[in-house]
């Protein structure tokens, strides 16, 4: 079984990477963005004027800061959101040594809540946010309380924004170019709930040189053809089954 020989590749390593997407957070009732059902982008409600392709832009946070916030602090911040079993199995397998470092699409921060230290947030995080004028820094709370709904600075009067990387926007290449050594050196990549379709962050797995690549996504993705292990099913429920024994 698929699981059991998950199991003996973690039981056999001391050099495992994680690179999670949405996925890793469904279980958290954190919508992904592609799904047919929940996903962000196929909602069919007309809430917004809109779509969430257009309004997660940098053209638009510039053009709509309004319209904007109202969307990101609706729809991207969930503030009661709790780690679930992959968050909390992957600090585990942290503190025991096996886990080298967690890379994650994900902006929710969850992975430390759940404890995990060393986390590469390719697509940055909601719990930063800066002045765009002076760059002061913010906590979430100061941005979810703002009233009126774009916040600004007490400093300078300028607009504070998310610390997240919106579409048009590159990635921050220090953080990039961890995460691409941290693969480089694992002898197991673990992928998890990503589909493998959004680039840059996408092309990760191709600097994977070591023994093990394992990928766990609900839907099949264009690199099932490489892994040693393929499992269609929810990452926490998977990760929790292969550790039983181990954690």
């Amino acid at each position: 079984m698929s699981i059991d020989r998950l199991k003996e590749i973690i039981e056999g390593s001391n050099n495992i990477v994680f690179f999670g997407g949405a996925g890793t957070s469904t279980e958290s009732n954190i919508p992904d963005f592609r799904s047919a059902d929940s996903g962000i982008y196929n909602k069919k409600d007309k809430k917004y004027p809109y779509s969430p392709e257009i309004m997660i832009n940098h053209t638009f946070f510039t053009s709509h800061p309004e319209e904007f916030f109202k969307f990101y602090r609706n729809e991207m911040v969930f503030r009661d959101a709790r780690p679930n079993d992959a968050h909390i199995v992957l600090a585990e397998l942290e503190r025991m040594g096996k886990l080298k470092a967690i890379i994650t699409q994900n902006i929710d921060g969850l992975h430390q809540k759940a404890g995990s230290k060393n986390v590469l947030e390719l697509h940055g995080t909601i719990h930063r946010n800066y002045c765009i004028n002076c760059g002061r820094e913010y906590d979430l709370d100061y941005v979810l309380a703002s009233e009126p709904l774009v916040p600004k600075c007490e400093k300078c009067g300028g607009i504070v924004r998310p610390d997240v990387v919106l579409y048009e926007e590159g990635l921050d290449m220090k953080v990039l170019n961890r995460a691409i050594k941290a693969i480089k050196k694992a002898n197991v990549l673990i992928v998890g709930g990503t589909s493998l379709v959004v680039y840059p962050a996408a092309g990760l797995v191709e600097y994977f040189k070591g023994d093990e690549l394992v990928l766990i996504n609900k839907s099949p993705t264009r690199y099932d053809y490489r892994a040693s292990v393929v499992i269609n099913d929810s990452i926490g429920k998977v990760l929790r089954e292969a550790t039983r024994d181990i954690l």
